[in-house]
């Protein structure tokens, strides 16, 4: 049925399939990244271009939902309400992702220890060869993480170092890293991260140390390229912290 000229099926079916390409096209963004298609900021171009798709629909939508509304259309108004859904929620995300970039420092190498960050050995040379590099930004990088993530401190434990290492490895492991060294006579573990959507490699090393209460354990989370991490790596220590205490309270 047409209502003023509009078919509401129409518009509808061209809005929900509107939609459905949006999210194609941002999800194939970051597999695309990932896989090794093109490069990331590549893939940032795919995602706005899938933003621009995504808007396109929630437009040709709402006059879906007009029409199917004064046609009385159940059907088509269905599929339009589903193409506005799917369409904002398609670009909803990168806009959530802009807002939490813009309020996270623009900072990638996050650490519980300003003063002495842990050093890479096993992973060095990927790191060197990455586009933000193996050495620690400073003061200037440790001020903005003081500024930005004021939590992110040692973990101080009244374990023997030696259950705290075998702790550490096993909750590594668990978050899925792959472990690229694991050396329980220097305390150090080294291993790398890979994000779900994008596919970014972000390096870790934990350092263990005895310490007046047990042990001490530091941990340097840090991306291998872009400037800003988007508050990932705090809070993967975060999330590390999270478990590494469980596990030694459930060792008790």
């Amino acid at each position: 049925m047409n209502v003023g000229g509009v078919n509401p099926a129409l518009w509808a079916r061209i809005g929900f399939g509107l939609a459905v390409l949006a999210a194609l096209i941002a999800v194939g963004s970051g597999s695309g990244s990932r896989f090794g298609l093109w490069t990331f900021r590549t893939g940032f171009t795919v995602l706005a271009a899938g933003v621009v798709v995504a808007g396109i629909a929630v437009l040709i939508s709402i006059g879906g939902v007009a029409a199917a509304a004064r046609a009385k259309a159940g059907l088509p108004l269905s599929l339009a309400l589903l193409g506005i859904a799917l369409g904002l929620a398609t670009a909803g995300l990168p806009a959530w992702q802009f807002r939490v970039a813009r309020s996270a420092p623009a900072i990638h190498d996050i650490t519980t220890d300003l003063q002495n960050p842990p050093d890479f050995v096993a992973l060095a040379p990927v790191r060197a060869a990455s586009p933000n590099g193996d050495a620690y930004g400073g003061p200037e990088v440790a001020a903005a993480q003081t500024a930005g993530y004021p939590d992110i401190k040692p973990l101080r434990l009244p374990k023997p170092p030696a259950q705290v290492f075998d702790a550490a490895l096993a909750a590594a492991r668990d978050m899925g890293w792959d472990i690229a060294a694991a050396e329980p006579s220097e305390g150090r573990i080294e291993a790398t991260a890979t994000t779900l959507w994008y596919g970014f490699k972000d390096d870790i090393v934990i350092r263990v140390r005895p310490d007046e209460a047990g042990a001490r354990l530091d941990i340097r989370s840090a991306s291998r390229v872009g400037k800003s991490d988007v508050g990932t790596n705090a809070r993967r220590i975060r999330t590390f912290a999270s478990r590494m205490e469980s596990r030694l309270a459930a060792s008790k």
